[in-house]
């Protein structure tokens, strides 16, 4: 127990003498991220993007292909066996039972054997297992505020690295200058919200998107399954700076996620971390009419 604590509070030292989170981001790989000339999905670091991955490689892209193969051979068997050097006489019929039976029958079977995986997965993207820990993601126009509540309430707003600050190991557009941080092998719920527009949230290597609506509160789920840099982006156009407000999660191990906690609380004098200085706060939301409070579910 003494060791553990000693060992916390060394680990938070470091942190704070090495500027937070900036402390292991350059020992994390970037694992999260678009790579050039790939045109297929991320690889998966959470359970639900394994399901995905599975879902589109071993089921819907043999279908497409199948489906596509077989459409072009009826396209050229058409074009080759009846145009008109081929076929001078041409038959008069205009129904066969038989071909649209089977045009009917083999779509529908087609969407069943699609429709019951796809459930499936749904439900397990959907439904939230036991939650270990929840942030709150609140999109503005145009960057994120995030809320740690199970953390003492810290909060800090996260604005894109502009391309003149850019240093050794960020990736302009897609760095910022306050990532997400989360342990791993941990399910966290992230509730999704906006201060203005509609935004949305979206990590693809953890296989999740969710949209922050006003007034509302959307959840989804996710389980970092290795340490690293994951990035994202808003996906819902939401202004002339829709481009620039990435996402990047940084994954620590349980101990480093302690320490990287503990670092924040010191930095806020034990209180949650207050907005940058040079981003304005989201106007508060007005009182309805009759001074009841706005319920959102």
């Amino acid at each position: 127990m003494a060791l553990s604590i000693l060992r916390k509070m060394a680990l938070s030292a470091s942190f704070a003498l090495l500027g937070g989170t900036a402390a292991l981001a350059a020992d994390l790989p970037v694992l999260g991220a678009p790579h050039p000339d790939r045109i297929d999905l991320q690889d998966a670091y959470s359970p639900v993007m394994h399901d995905i991955r599975a879902f589109h490689d071993h089921l819907l892209l043999p279908i497409i292909a199948v489906v596509t193969a077989l459409v072009l051979l009826l396209l050229l068997w058409v074009m080759i066996r009846y145009n008109a050097a081929a076929n001078k006489t041409p038959r008069k019929f205009t129904h066969n039972v038989l071909v649209e039976v089977i045009w009917t029958v083999v779509p529908v079977a087609i969407l069943v054997v699609i429709a019951v995986p796809s459930f499936k997965l749904l439900y397990k993207q959907d439904v939230l297992p036991a939650i270990d820990m929840t942030v709150k993601a609140t999109g503005n126009q145009w960057y994120w505020s995030y809320e740690y509540p199970d953390n003492d309430g810290i909060s800090f707003d996260s604005n894109l690295v502009k391309q003149a600050d850019i240093k050794a190991g960020q990736t302009w557009l897609l760095s910022v200058d306050n990532p997400m941080v989360v342990p791993v092998d941990k399910n966290i719920r992230v509730i999704a919200t906006a201060a203005d527009v509609i935004h949305a949230f979206t990590v693809p290597a953890f296989g999740f998107k969710i949209d922050a609506v006003p007034g509302r509160l959307n959840e989804i789920w996710f389980r970092a399954e290795k340490p690293g840099i994951y990035y994202g982006q808003c996906s819902e156009l939401c202004g002339k700076d829709h481009a620039y407000m990435p996402i990047e999660v940084h994954a620590l191990a349980q101990p480093d996620f302690d320490a990287w906690v503990a670092s924040k609380k010191t930095a806020s004098g034990g209180a949650a971390v207050t907005p940058a200085a040079d981003t304005a706060p989201a106007a508060p939301a007005a009182e309805p009419a009759g001074g009841a409070p706005a319920k959102t579910r």
